[in-house]
């Protein structure tokens, strides 16, 4: 059983609560409202530039770089100088050391020199060059120059020929006025000789790289920067199917050793100057 009292009061406590609920929605919409006033102000904000202080920051810019100080309204004034620079907290590029700097220098003219160089042994062999007979490159290690055998020796000889003589002599001259060791390599095909002057490829190949050698020193090119090897068939640079790959791997390689140029690229070929190619790979270099 209820009492009115009791009745009255449940009655009103429901209509409070449902009032009450009722208007809870404009909390949340007055919120709203509140955060979205203060968006906008604080993108006015944003949007509005101050030009004198946007003046004061572009003078001070321009002063910094013309290394002059301005005023307020754009004065130019005398630097002091314990003013502080904006360029100074730049970052510097680094200082090469002296030693690079002198390492470079001696590696460009090396690389000149020997550019120079093999300019000079394609005018004095300009006819063989054409001939194909022989070719020049340059290479990390220096100059090559491969001379065809049948240029300087009969076959299974190692005395130089006449003709061989007028064109070595040439080549020394270019090479007396350097001072860059000399590599003289002697090469043969994979055909076996026998004889008693050469009981193999190795002797053969030994003693064409000796004679080209001896004739060298005879023409003055000095005898410490000179070395003889013999490689016999080991290095061949065509196939010993043909006779055309035979023949190119009976030959004299020259190598002008230039052991400091370490810039240059893998291989460079060096044309005449009529434009004839006349680069090869050169031979592997022993070790």
């Amino acid at each position: 059983m209820v009492i009115p009292n009791q009745a009255h009061d449940m009655a009103r406590r429901k209509h409070e609560e449902a009032a009450e609920h009722g208007d809870r929605w404009l909390v949340s919409y007055a919120d709203f409202i509140t955060l979205l006033f203060a968006f906008f102000v604080v993108m006015y904000a944003v949007s509005s530039v101050s030009e004198g202080k946007y003046r004061v920051l572009s003078d001070s810019l321009v002063a910094a770089f013309r290394n002059v100080t301005v005023n307020s309204r754009g004065i130019e004034m005398a630097v002091r100088p314990d003013a502080p620079q904006i360029a100074a907290a730049l970052p510097r590029p680094a200082r090469r050391s002296a030693r690079e700097t002198q390492a470079e220098i001696q590696r460009r003219e090396v690389k000149e020199k020997m550019r120079g160089m093999a300019s000079e042994i394609l005018r004095v062999l300009g006819p063989l060059v054409k001939d194909g007979r022989v070719r020049v490159t340059e290479t990390a290690l220096g100059v090559t120059v491969e001379i065809n055998a049948s240029v300087l020796f009969a076959v299974g000889d190692a005395r130089l020929a006449p003709a061989a003589g007028n064109a070595l002599r040439q080549l020394a001259g270019v090479l007396a006025g350097s001072q860059f060791p000399v590599t003289v390599e002697g090469h043969t095909d994979d055909t076996p000789i026998r004889t008693a002057q050469f009981p193999s490829n190795w002797e053969l190949s030994a003693v064409r790289a000796s004679s080209v050698v001896r004739l060298f020193v005879d023409a003055g090119v000095p005898a410490r920067r000179l070395t003889a090897s013999g490689y016999g068939e080991q290095r061949p640079v065509a196939d010993n199917v043909s006779s055309e790959g035979r023949a190119r791997n009976r030959r004299v390689t020259i190598l002008i050793e230039a052991p400091t140029v370490s810039d240059v690229p893998s291989e460079v070929p060096i044309a005449p100057a009529d434009g004839v190619a006349a680069s090869v790979p050169p031979a592997p270099r022993p070790g």
